[in-house]
C-alpha cells in the first residue's frame, strides 16, 4: 500500500462509497457522470486530497484541470450527508488521492485510442530519494478530434496536465509531508459543439433534419470567427473559436498527515490556485422556420446570393474568466471507546474576474451552417442607418459580469459511535461563516449594452430618432452569512445480515458569487437556500446479495435561476430571473449480486417524482405582448422519474474478465411546463480486460453499443410553450443536445 492510501484508509470513518462506475459519462467522456439525487445539478464535485479539484466549475471547468488519470492512487465516492459535513454541499462527490510513491521505483504508461481517432496518453512514476524522500511526476495528454470534424481547429478537447511532486516521509513511516505541482493547458471546443437540429415527431421521438446525423454532424459554422461586442468596453471584436475555449492553470498543494502513538490522526491538505485563463463557450438555439428570398435572408453581404429553406436564430455567449483559490482543510480524528471522532476546520478562499459577451445570429439548419447576412439596426448608430449583417443583438441576452470573492470558514465534528453489535449512529454537524462581495451590474440588459456611459438611439412612433441615456457601472454588494449542516444516520442489526437504516440532513447556503453574474438577486431576494434530505429503509446481506430499499425525500428552497425565455414561433429572447422551489419523493433499491463463482452483478433502480414549486415568471416581448411560464407542481425537466442501472461482471479466468454497463433513463420532459418531452432511452457500455502478465494489460470497451440515436436535455426556444399546445409542435423542426454515439475504445496499460 503507498503511504497516501495507507494514511486515507485509516482516516476514513466508513462513511466513503464504492466508486460505481463514476466514469462512465455518456455525456461527456472527459468528466464524472452525476449522479442522480433527485435535484438539478449545482456542480460536477470532485474533491482531490481532500480539497474541491475546483473551487467551481461555474467559470474555470473542472475537465479543464482535473482528469481520472494515472496520478491517482486512490478514488471513491462520498455520499451526500458525508459531503454534507465536510464540504457543504449536498451531493455524491468523487474523491481522489495523489500517488505519493514508495521507495522502489515503479511507473504507469495508460494509452487510449477509439475509431474516431482520439490518443490518449498517460504516464505517472515515482520512486525513492534516499531512505526517506519519495518523488512522483507525470503528465496526461488528450487528443481528441471528436465525433466529427470541427473545421476551425484539429481537436475537440486537447488537454495537456503536468505533474510532479516531493514527499518527506516522518518518523520511520507515521507520517509525511509532501508538495505537489500541477499545470493543466485545456482547449476543449467541443464543449460547446453537444447540439443538433432534429424533427420533434410528437411521441418523445426524433428524426434527422437534411441528413443531419447528431453526434456525427457538426452544427458549428466551419469558421470559428464571431463578431460581438465587448461588454466591457462597447469595442466591436473578433472571437475565434478555438482560442476562446483556451484554459491554463498552475496549483501548488502542500499535503502532511501524522499519526502520533495514542492513536491520534492529524491530516493537513492545502493548496494555492492560480487561473490566468478561464474561457469557453456556450451556444443556444431558438425556432427553426423556412424563409423564402422574400424575407431577406442571403448568403452575400451584398445581399445578391438570396437564402431559401430552412433557418434558427442562434445564440452564442463568450465567457472569459481569471480565477484565483487558496483552501485548507484540517483534521483529527481519533477513536474513544465505541466512538470515532473527527473534527475538522475548512478555510476556502475564492477570487473571481469575470465577463461574459452574447450576441446573436441565424444560420442554415445542416451540417457546417452558413451564418446568413440580414438586415440589421446598431443600436449605437446614431443615424439608425440598417446595415447588411451576420451577427447583431449584441449583449441583449444575458451577458454578465462579477468581480470579487468569496470566503468560506467552516468548523465540523461527526462522530461514528458503534454502541454495540447491532446499533450503529453516525452523527455530525458544521457551521460555516460565509463572506461574498461580488461587484455587480443590477440593470437589465439590452441590444448595445455595455459598462461606461453611453448612448443608444432608436424612432419613436414619428420617425425621430430618440436618445437614451445609459450609465452602467458595477456596484459592491457584501454579504456576511452563517451557513450550517448537520446529518444524523442510524443503522439496526434485526437479525443476522437484515436491518434498518435511516437518515437525515440538511445544509444551508446563502447565494454565490457566480449568482450575482446576471442581475442578481435584489436584497429582498436574497434569502438563505436550505436542502433536507430525509431517507429510510431496509437492507440485508448474505454470501451472495447485499441489497438495500431506501425511500427518500429531498427539497430545495430559493434556487436562483436565470433563464432565457423566447417567445415561441420565433427567435425573440428575453432573460428574467427566477427563484424557484424543487421537491422529490423517491424510492431506490440497490443490490450487489454474486449468485455463482466469477460473476457479479450491481443493480440499482429508482422511482422519483421532481416537481417545481412556486415557478412563476412573465416576460414582455418588443410588440408588447406579455408570456408567462407556470411550472408549479410540474415535473423538473431534464430529471427523469425512472432510472435503472445494471452492471454485470464475469471473470473468466484471474486474469480476463468481461463487463457491461446498461442505464436506462425514463422520460424526461424537454421544457418548463410538461409539453414537450423525450422518451426513455439506454446509455450503455461493455467492455473486455485482459492482465496479460504483471506488467501489461490491455482493453477494449464499446460506447453506447446499442447505437441509441436520441436527443436529450432540453430542446431550444421551447421555454414557453404549454402542454395545451403541443400537438402544434409534432413533425416541428427544432434543436436540442444528443447521446454520445457508437464508439469503440482500445487501451493498453504498462506498469514498469
Amino acid at each position: 500500500m503507498t503511504m497516501q492510501a495507507h494514511a486515507q484508509s485509516e482516516a476514513t470513518n466508513g462513511k466513503q462509497g464504492e466508486e460505481r462506475n463514476v466514469m462512465l459519462n455518456a455525456a461527456d467522456a472527459n468528466k464524472p457522470r452525476e449522479i442522480q439525487i433527485g435535484l438539478p445539478s449545482e456542480d460536477v464535485n470532485v474533491y482531490e486530497n481532500g480539497l474541491p479539484a475546483v473551487y467551481s466549475s461555474s467559470v474555470h471547468k473542472l475537465s479543464a484541470h482535473w482528469r481520472n488519470d494515472a496520478s491517482l492512487g486512490q478514488t471513491g465516492l462520498l455520499s451526500p450527508s458525508e459531503s454534507a459535513i465536510t464540504t457543504g454541499n449536498i451531493a455524491y462527490a468523487v474523491t481522489a488521492f495523489t500517488d505519493l510513491g514508495q521507495n522502489a521505483f515503479h511507473g504507469k504508461l495508460n494509452y487510449h485510442v477509439n475509431h474516431f481517432g482520439m490518443q490518449n496518453f498517460d504516464l505517472n512514476f515515482s520512486g525513492g530519494i534516499g531512505k526517506n524522500w519519495l518523488y512522483n511526476a507525470g503528465t496526461y495528454q488528450n487528443f481528441d478530434p471528436g465525433s466529427f470534424k470541427l473545421q476551425f481547429t484539429d481537436y475537440a478537447d486537447r488537454t495537456q496536465i503536468y505533474h510532479a511532486g516531493l514527499t518527506r516521509i516522518l518518523n520511520g513511516g507515521k507520517g509525511y509531508v509532501s508538495v505537489q505541482y500541477k499545470h493543466a493547458n485545456s482547449k476543449n471546443p467541443g464543449n460547446f459543439a453537444n447540439a443538433a437540429p432534429f424533427v420533434y415527431v410528437g411521441d418523445g421521438s426524433i428524426k434527422k433534419v437534411n441528413g443531419f446525423d447528431p453526434g456525427l454532424d457538426s452544427y458549428v459554422p466551419a469558421s470559428g470567427a464571431f463578431t460581438y461586442r465587448d461588454i466591457m468596453t462597447g469595442e466591436k471584436k473578433t472571437w475565434n473559436l478555438n482560442k476562446g475555449s483556451e484554459n491554463r492553470s498552475h496549483e501548488v498543494a502542500f499535503l502532511a498527515n501524522y499519526r502520533w502513538d495514542n492513536g491520534l490522526l492529524w491530516k493537513f491538505d492545502a493548496k494555492y490556485m492560480y487561473v490566468p485563463v478561464a474561457n469557453f463557450v456556450d451556444f443556444g438555439g431558438s425556432t427553426i422556420s423556412n424563409v423564402t428570398a422574400a424575407d431577406g435572408y442571403t448568403l452575400d453581404e451584398n445581399g445578391q446570393d438570396a437564402y431559401e429553406g430552412l433557418i434558427e436564430g442562434r445564440r452564442t455567449w463568450l465567457h472569459f474568466g481569471k480565477v484565483t483559490s487558496g483552501m485548507f482543510t484540517t483534521e483529527l480524528n481519533k477513536l474513544f471507546g465505541k466512538h470515532n471522532v473527527r473534527l475538522g476546520l475548512n478555510e476556502w478562499y475564492y477570487h473571481l474576474n469575470y465577463h461574459s459577451s452574447s450576441l446573436q445570429w441565424t444560420g442554415t439548419v445542416g451540417a457546417y451552417p452558413q451564418v446568413l447576412y440580414s438586415m440589421a439596426t446598431d443600436p449605437s448608430d446614431p443615424t439608425l442607418t440598417p446595415t447588411r449583417t451576420q451577427f447583431f443583438g449584441f449583449n441583449e441576452l444575458s451577458p454578465e459580469y462579477t468581480k470579487g470573492s468569496e470566503n468560506k470558514l467552516a468548523l465540523y465534528l461527526t462522530d461514528n459511535w458503534k454502541v454495540n453489535d447491532k446499533l450503529n449512529i453516525y452523527y455530525g454537524g458544521r457551521l460555516e461563516y460565509y463572506r461574498m462581495s461580488a461587484d455587480q451590474i443590477a440593470q437589465s440588459r439590452f441590444s448595445g449594452f455595455h459598462i461606461g456611459d453611453f448612448n443608444t438611439y432608436s424612432r419613436d412612433e414619428s420617425g425621430n430618432i430618440v436618445a437614451t441615456a445609459h450609465s452602467i457601472h458595477p456596484a459592491n454588494v457584501t454579504k456576511n452569512k452563517l451557513n450550517y449542516a448537520a446529518t444524523a444516520q442510524i443503522t439496526y442489526d434485526v437479525a443476522k445480515g437484515f436491518g434498518i437504516m435511516a437518515d437525515g440532513t440538511v445544509a444551508t447556503r446563502y447565494p454565490r458569487i457566480s449568482d450575482y453574474a446576471g442581475t442578481g438577486p435584489t436584497a429582498e431576494q436574497y434569502k438563505r437556500v436550505t436542502i433536507p434530505l430525509v431517507r429510510g429503509g431496509i437492507y440485508y446481506k448474505n454470501k451472495w446479495i447485499d441489497l438495500s430499499s431506501m425511500v427518500t425525500y429531498i427539497a430545495k428552497s430559493n434556487n436562483i435561476d436565470q433563464q432565457n425565455l423566447t417567445k415561441p414561433g420565433t427567435s425573440e429572447g428575453k432573460t428574467v430571473l427566477l427563484i424557484y422551489n424543487i421537491q422529490t419523493l423517491g424510492w431506490t433499491t440497490t443490490a450487489e449480486i454474486k449468485p455463482f463463482k466469477n460473476f457479479s452483478l450491481h443493480a440499482l433502480f429508482t422511482y422519483q417524482k421532481p416537481v417545481y414549486k412556486n415557478y412563476n415568471a412573465s416576460v414582455t416581448f418588443g410588440d408588447g405582448q406579455q408570456m408567462s411560464v407556470n411550472a408549479n407542481d410540474m415535473i423538473v425537466k431534464e430529471i427523469p422519474q425512472i432510472l435503472v442501472e445494471l452492471d454485470p461482471k464475469y471473470n473468466i479466468t484471474d486474469n480476463l474478465n468481461v463487463w457491461l454497463s446498461f442505464r436506462y433513463f425514463g422520460k424526461t420532459y424537454a421544457n418548463l411546463q410538461e409539453a414537450l418531452y423525450f422518451n426513455g432511452h439506454w446509455e450503455t457500455f461493455g467492455g473486455i480486460n485482459w492482465n496479460v502478465n504483471k506488467r501489461l494489460s490491455l482493453g477494449a470497451s464499446v460506447i453506447n453499443f446499442l447505437n441509441q440515436k436520441g436527443a436529450k436535455g432540453t430542446i431550444s426556444g421551447s421555454e414557453l410553450i404549454k402542454k395545451a399546445d403541443a400537438g402544434q409542435y409534432a413533425g416541428k423542426y427544432m434543436s436540442g443536445s444528443y447521446l454520445r454515439p457508437f464508439t469503440v475504445e482500445f487501451s493498453a496499460s504498462f506498469k514498469f
